[in-house]
């Protein structure tokens, strides 16, 4: 039994289909949400609906009744009051991982961000950089992300919690509005600037590979440990206007970004230990098979 949250967001919805679509013989699928009504498309596919709100305790246990893993998607991003982003991404995230420790649960998958690293480092962040708060997007998306990221770990380490982080870049594909939302927001940055991309499909084949990993204490265990998930080839702001045909903002092209570092991160962690490709390494891939 795979407790899943966060069904109904970008991320989530993808992530879920393609589970319940690959999910192997005696594999179950539970969808926690808030209304049954969104639940429908994921009943219409297999899933167990479990209605209710991780932010109630109640409704919190009730969902993890029987769950052999849980891959928390669940997160509150662009556009909620601040108190709402630490209550869902932390406050929830850490209440989920201490009720998986008492039920007994065998992993517990985290979704995070790679604007959790927070200040560039003059290279690609990897796994081992620490949270260090500031950079173009800080605020308190990746702030409580990375707090539930560090009380995550110390659940892992103090009371076992079978604990696998996977921490996502820029999201975008098969028709996500995320590119286009995100737009208005970039008018004002430089055109040089680059943002790491992953296409929905291989977020999903990432965090597929991270949640059947062995775990325990064996060897070559994932435990414990985090890897980011993001393509071969950052876009510039220019490029991604581009490959959506949208009109480039008066000054984009003759502003130059003083962080050419921000947000970069490695993939060598998920490709050496998991043996991840992406399948689109690029967005002028996704562009060439029609996948944006």
């Amino acid at each position: 039994m795979i407790l899943v949250t966060g069904v109904t967001g970008q991320v989530g919805r993808r992530f879920t289909k393609r589970l319940l679509e690959q999910a192997a013989a005696g594999t179950e699928v539970r969808v926690l949400v808030r209304d049954e009504e969104r639940g429908a498309p994921f009943a219409a596919l297999g899933a167990q609906l479990s209605v209710g709100d991780l932010r109630e305790e109640k409704d919190l246990r009730r969902a993890m009744e029987g769950a052999h893993a849980v891959v928390n998607i669940a997160a509150a991003f662009r556009g909620v009051p601040d108190e709402e982003a630490w209550a869902v991404n932390r406050d929830a995230a850490v209440a989920l991982g201490r009720a998986a420790v008492e039920a007994g649960t065998s992993r517990f998958l985290q979704v995070s961000t790679n604007l959790v690293y927070g200040v560039s480092r003059g290279r690609p962040f990897t796994e081992d950089d620490e949270s260090r708060p500031g950079g173009l997007l800080w605020g308190a998306y990746p702030a409580s992300k990375a707090e539930a990221e560090r009380e995550l770990l110390a659940l892992h380490r103090e009371h076992g919690l079978d604990l696998r982080i996977g921490s996502l870049a820029f999201v975008y594909g098969d028709g996500d509005p995320h590119v286009d939302n995100f737009l208005p927001h970039s008018r004002d940055w430089a055109g040089d600037q680059r943002l790491a991309m992953v296409h929905h499909a291989d977020a999903t084949a990432a965090l597929l590979r991270l949640l059947r990993a062995p775990g325990g204490s064996a060897g070559g265990s994932v435990s414990g440990r985090k890897y980011n998930i993001v393509d071969d080839a950052p876009a510039t702001v220019v490029e991604i206007h581009q490959l959506k045909g949208a009109p480039l903002p008066e000054g984009m092209t003759e502003r130059t970004t003083d962080d050419p570092w921000f947000g970069i991160t490695s993939n060598r962690r998920l490709r050496d230990e998991l043996g991840w490709r992406p399948l689109y390494p690029s967005m002028w891939t996704a562009r060439d098979a029609g996948a944006l």
